[in-house]
Formats: structure tokens, C-alpha cells, sequence
């Protein structure tokens, strides 16, 4: 067996052991979550349609953004993985609002051996997506629709670059509750090519996300103050999680936050918490920027992701 293709496997192996702690399916980085906020609130943000919205978890909320925003933020996580994200939101009128996104993903120090055992070079992998998501209110529903772009470089020459879409649609029942649905991954894949590393022995293999649908609902009290919100999502695989989130803003400059998620009805040893708060200092009023921190239990209670956010509104 030749160096490289030694190197490729290993690469698998270290891969596939370090996506396990994110279900280890093709798109496990998708399904961590976006932002200090969302995973602050155990991912259920599906129909949250308060605060700084960024259509990573449903398109469709977008319209209830009234303001700009944009945000980047980073996650600290162990086994020398990286996980981080960006959004700028950008209102059109009052009836249409888009949102640019992007998220990053990967392993790094991943450690190379020779056929003899021997090491060589360190490798990393990394995964990506860019997103562009349009919400655009149809009478008293909303719609929208995310188109995204994947790019996975695992090798070198073993490269993947794909094109997958979110749907999703909000309804307001009053100020104060609301239902939406998600339609995630939709014809999101990998596609695999290795002739470059083993010749006429390589082949194409293609990697399709789970295809995910969920509904969800959410409250938000009378003064704004606070949200509450739980969803049920089902994949086609007939896995079934449902997930929980509330914050509540103690003061005008800081919010607090808790949730749960990943609670598998068949598996609930999954289930994993997170907190969060977020800070508003008043010292920029032009661009009233916020601090927000995530921490987040992993599954199996095994490790812990630290989120910090940085949000402005230009």
C-alpha cells in the first residue's frame, strides 16, 4: 500500500471517530448548531422570531428581522476540532429580507504515518458551507428558501463540492405564539472521486445528508422580554429528536439562556444541555454590538463546546 493512500485512510479513520461526537453522519457539522444564541438554546430556534435572526435554522424567520445585523463567531471544542460561523442579514423591505451565511468546520493535527508505522506530516480536514437564504411574505404566511453550497476537502485531490437547499415556513397565531416548519437538507450530499489516490482501483461514492423535517412552536411573553420554544424533528432514517430552548432578558444589557438537545425518543443518553447569556454593553450606540457565550455539554456528557459571538447592528 502506497504512502498516500495509507495517509487517506487514516485521515477516514480520524475523521469518522471525531464526527462521532456529532452523530457521524455526512454533515455532522451542520447539526452542532450556529452561533452562541442558537446553541445557547439547544438549537431550537425554528420558530423563534425574535432578536437577531440569521435563517441558519429556518429561512423563513428572516422577515422578522427589521434591522441589520451581522455576527461571527467561534467555538472552542476539544479533540482539535473547529467550529465556526458568520451571518450578515440585510432587510429589503417590509416584505422581503436576505441573509448571506457561512459556516467552517474541521480536524486538525491529524497525526500522518508511513506503511512502516513511522510518522510523517501532520493533515487536517475541513468542511464548509456558504449559504444565501430570501424570506418573503406571502398574506400571513411566510416563506423561504436557502440555497447552500458545501465544500469539503478531506485529502489531498479528494475534494467534494455540492449544492443543497433549506426550506421553510413561519406563521404567527398573534404576538405571541408561533408555528413554523423546516425542511433541512434537501438534496445535500458528498460525492466522492478517488481515482487520483488509487488509480483504476478509486471509484465515486456519494454521501447523502439526512434529510430533515421539523415543526416547531414557540412563545414570547407579552413585554419581549422573554422566549420559550420546543421542536420535534424526524429524519428520513426515522430518527426522531425534540428539542427545547428558552432566554429571558434580565436587563436591558444582559440576556440569559438555557436548552436541550439532541433528546433522541429512542436514545435519550443523547440528550445534552447548554447555557448561555449574552451582553450588550452601551459604550457604541451606533453599532450596539453584544457579547454572547455558549456553553454547551456534548453528547454522552463526554465534552464541552465554548461559543463566543460577536454581533453588531450597522
Amino acid at each position: 500500500m502506497s504512502s498516500n493512500k495509507l495517509h487517506l485512510l487514516l485521515l477516514l479513520a480520524a475523521v469518522c471517530s471525531a464526527s462521532a461526537q456529532t452523530a457521524g453522519t455526512p454533515g455532522a457539522f451542520m447539526r452542532m448548531g450556529f452561533g452562541g444564541r442558537g446553541m445557547g438554546m439547544g438549537n431550537a430556534m425554528t420558530a423563534v422570531r425574535t432578536g437577531d435572526l440569521n435563517g441558519f435554522y429556518n429561512p423563513s424567520v428572516l422577515l422578522y428581522q427589521r434591522q441589520r445585523v451581522a455576527s461571527l463567531s467561534y467555538t472552542a471544542l476539544s479533540l482539535d476540532r473547529s467550529h465556526n460561523a458568520l451571518y450578515v442579514t440585510l432587510p429589503l423591505d417590509t416584505n422581503a429580507v436576505v441573509s448571506l451565511a457561512g459556516l467552517n468546520a474541521g480536524v486538525s493535527d491529524i497525526d500522518g504515518r508511513d506503511i512502516d508505522g513511522f510518522p510523517t506530516e501532520q493533515y487536517s480536514t475541513s468542511e464548509n458551507m456558504a449559504s444565501l437564504s430570501f424570506a418573503l411574505r406571502i398574506r400571513s404566511l411566510v416563506i423561504g428558501l436557502s440555497a447552500k453550497i458545501f465544500h469539503h476537502s478531506l485529502f489531498e485531490d479528494v475534494t467534494s463540492t455540492t449544492l443543497g437547499i433549506d426550506a421553510g415556513i413561519t406563521y404567527a397565531l398573534g404576538e405571541e405564539w408561533t408555528v413554523a416548519a423546516a425542511f433541512r437538507d434537501i438534496n445535500s450530499k458528498y460525492k466522492w472521486e478517488t481515482s487520483k489516490i488509487y488509480g483504476t482501483a478509486g471509484n465515486s461514492t456519494t454521501q447523502d445528508f439526512p434529510f430533515r423535517k421539523i415543526v416547531a412552536l414557540s412563545y414570547t411573553l407579552p413585554d419581549r422580554r422573554g422566549v420559550a420554544a420546543a421542536e420535534y424533528e424526524r429524519t428520513v432514517g426515522g430518527q426522531q429528536i425534540v428539542r427545547f430552548g428558552a432566554e429571558y432578558t434580565l436587563h436591558e444589557a444582559v440576556t440569559v439562556r438555557a436548552g436541550l438537545d439532541g433528546w433522541d425518543l429512542d436514545d435519550a443518553s443523547q440528550a445534552h444541555p447548554s447555557f448561555g447569556i449574552t451582553l450588550r454593553p452601551d459604550f457604541a450606540e451606533t453599532w450596539r454590538p453584544s457579547l454572547t457565550y455558549a456553553y454547551v455539554v456534548e453528547p454522552y456528557g463526554l465534552f464541552a463546546a465554548h461559543v463566543i459571538t460577536l454581533t453588531v447592528n450597522p
